[in-house]
């Protein structure tokens, strides 16, 4: 009869999607997991709290599709999503977040997320997103793919560059960036101006607000 009664249950799961949610605000991920339980096509074989619990709980669950926020705390998503695919190259994982900027969802497809939804996605929305993710495909929102796009469009800024980028977000003037870089105030307004030109911007404000939207500074 025991026998008989694990059967049942590991044939009830293999009939369904298995899904790991990982956020480590628990209201979120308690609100994400009771929603997820309730579709009779899916079940949630795991909760996890950091990054960290995030690649323990799929390492113990191997689960069929994954959903992780961006920003956690010990491991954050991407970095996360990049010691599962190390494990299981064909994990299917998607990135559920708020942050929404282009370096944000380039790095996240990078580390190889199959999908990448807003929080404040519709629920319908998120359930085909884990459907099409276990079925193999790709799950970005159109608006997503144009913001990938514009920033794979830009020329990339240096490492120098972003360090000045940086500071200039921080309100330093070119003097005391050049203090904190040990370097002239010349090399300063040289940087400067490529960061201007490959952001496409003509001010020290614009380029701050165009590099807070892209995800290059937080401000």
């Amino acid at each position: 009869m025991a026998a008989e009664s694990k059967a049942m249950r590991r044939n009830l799961l293999v009939d369904k999607i298995s899904v790991l949610v990982a956020d480590d605000h628990v209201t979120v991920r308690e609100g994400l997991a009771a929603m997820v339980g309730r579709q009779a096509d899916m079940i949630v074989v795991g909760e996890a709290v950091n990054g960290r619990d995030a690649v323990e709980q799929w390492r113990k669950h191997r689960p069929d599709v994954s959903l992780l926020d961006l920003r956690m705390p010990i491991l954050d998503g991407v970095a996360a999503i990049d010691e599962i695919r190390r494990q299981d190259p064909s994990a299917r994982i998607i990135v559920l977040t708020t942050f929404d900027t282009d370096n944000e969802i380039s790095g996240a497809i990078k580390a190889g997320a199959k999908g990448y939804l807003l929080k404040d996605a519709q629920r319908e929305e998120l359930l085909e997103c884990i459907r099409k993710v276990h079925a193999g495909d790709m799950c970005i929102p159109p608006s997503l793919i144009a913001k990938l796009a514009a920033g794979i469009s830009h020329e990339a800024l240096t490492g120098r560059e972003l360090e000045v980028l940086a500071l200039l977000a921080r309100g330093k003037s070119n003097k005391e960036i050049g203090k904190n870089l040990y370097i002239s105030v010349t090399t300063v307004k040289s940087h400067l101006r490529s960061i201007f030109t490959k952001l496409n911007v003509l001010s020290r404000t614009e380029a701050i607000t165009v590099a807070s939207r892209r995800g290059l500074v937080q401000i």
